[in-house]
């Protein structure tokens, strides 16, 4: 959430980030609104303090044992009309609330302006994969090695759900015990498992609500959410606190698995393992000093990267235009790996800086060392998404007898295996 202060003085500004956003926000309303609030306000503290002397001056006439009816008639009426302004502020301030929460966040002014097209290209890591056979897609890798059964996974919980079987299911373990092991042994992020259920009032925090609500899963019974990504309870676990400077940087790392309705994706590339309404994600999440946010977003790409040069997957990192920004990111860098079989590049990871938009809406705020108190910022990556990190995996290690070579880092957590294969 923007700052309303903010608003009034940057007015232009945020236009500007709405336009390269692309976002449908009237800020014209949101002014309107904060100007009918004001002058509520206004007439309010004017009627209260006519009251307030109209009272003194009953007390007066009384105390002389005068009648004073006529008063006491004009102060009910007085009171009749400040319950109005404030019934009629309060209706305003929660139009205004709601019109102040489907803001995006502003754009960082360096990032390139434009749609997804205008993505800039930031580093490409790992030389190209060759092959001296023709290169299999993830699915028909998948099926013959029996990583995975599509047809029962659908039959389960319908299209896009997937049942991972045997040595797939396996790999799907390996794999998070890895990049887990890596994020708090190596990198220090300190380990968390969060609920997979969260309140309205979280995924408001986090800025999935209201805007995105169709495309989450929820509980109609106790308005619960199955989380998008593990990035909404471990943003919360600190709403509503004031964290002191010392225990700034925060670093925390969860396992989770994550539910996306992925409303109106349907045709849009959702063939096998690219986009599924449930998967398995390991997530990189930050709390920590404004001065320091952007220096620590380049440390949390650094985090993610190493995931995929230890599998030793070719991959390319991206900075995202504005028009291709998440609603609450104001700098982003997305993380694609290459699926030779498919020809395509993959998003496995979205590095994200939200400065303090996120904190504001969830009230998480840091408390400095004489006094002052402001509002964090937080940062969240993934490290990373399953389903598109085993495509990757299966078609850039696949070899000609349709086997897949197991990388050395990931092998010691899958019983020393060196490559997949089918069991005669």
């Amino acid at each position: 959430m923007l700052d309303l202060k903010f608003i009034r003085e940057n007015f232009a500004l945020v236009q500007e980030g709405i336009r390269r956003k692309n976002a449908a926000v009237d800020l014209e309303e949101v002014r309107r609104l904060d100007n009918k609030r004001r002058e509520l306000i206004v007439a309010g503290d004017e009627k209260k303090a006519g009251l307030n002397k109209l009272s003194r001056d009953i007390a007066s006439l009384m105390k002389e044992g005068k009648s004073a009816d006529e008063l006491k008639k004009k102060g009910k009426e007085l009171s009749s009309e400040i319950g109005a302004l404030d019934e009629g502020r309060k209706n305003v301030e929660a139009l205004l609330k709601e019109a102040l929460l489907r803001i995006p966040n502003i754009p960082h002014k360096d990032i390139p302006t434009g749609d997804a097209s205008c993505n800039r290209p930031i580093k490409e890591w790992g030389g190209e994969s060759v092959f001296d056979f023709v290169p299999r897609d993830h699915i028909e890798l998948a099926n013959d090695l029996a990583l995975v059964d599509f047809e029962r996974g659908a039959k389960i919980g319908g299209s896009g759900f997937v049942l991972f079987t045997g040595t797939g299911a396996s790999l799907v373990r390996a794999l998070i015990n890895f990049m887990l092991d890596l994020h708090s042994d190596a990198h220090g992020y300190s380990e968390v498992f969060p609920p997979f259920l969260v309140r309205r009032e979280c995924m408001t925090g986090t800025g999935q609500l209201p805007n995105l609500e169709e495309d989450m899963y929820r509980t109609s019974t106790d308005d619960l959410f199955l989380i998008p990504t593990a990035e909404v309870p471990v943003t919360n676990m600190y709403r509503e606190e004031i964290l002191p400077e010392s225990r700034l940087p925060l670093y925390h790392t969860a396992y989770s698995a994550c539910f996306r309705r992925e409303a109106g994706s349907y045709g849009k590339g959702t063939k096998g393992l690219v986009r599924v309404h449930q998967f398995d994600k390991v997530e990189l999440v930050k709390f920590v000093k404004p001065e320091d946010s952007y220096s620590e977003l380049e440390r949390l790409l650094k985090d993610a990267e190493e995931v995929l040069r230890l599998l030793e997957l070719r991959y390319r990192v991206m900075m995202l235009a504005s028009g291709d920004l998440s609603f609450a990111a104001a700098k982003c860098y997305d993380i694609e790996v290459y699926a030779p079989g498919m020809k395509r590049w993959l998003e496995v990871s979205s590095c994200s800086n939200f400065e303090d938009f996120q904190a504001r809406r969830s009230n998480i705020r840091l408390k400095r060392k004489d006094g002052s108190v402001e509002f964090v910022h937080t940062l969240n990556g993934s490290g990373v998404a399953l389903p598109r990190l085993i495509i990757a995996l299966l078609e850039q290690h696949q070899q000609k007898d349709g086997s897949v070579t197991v990388p050395r880092a990931l092998q010691k957590y899958w019983r020393n295996h060196e490559r997949i294969q089918r069991r005669p």
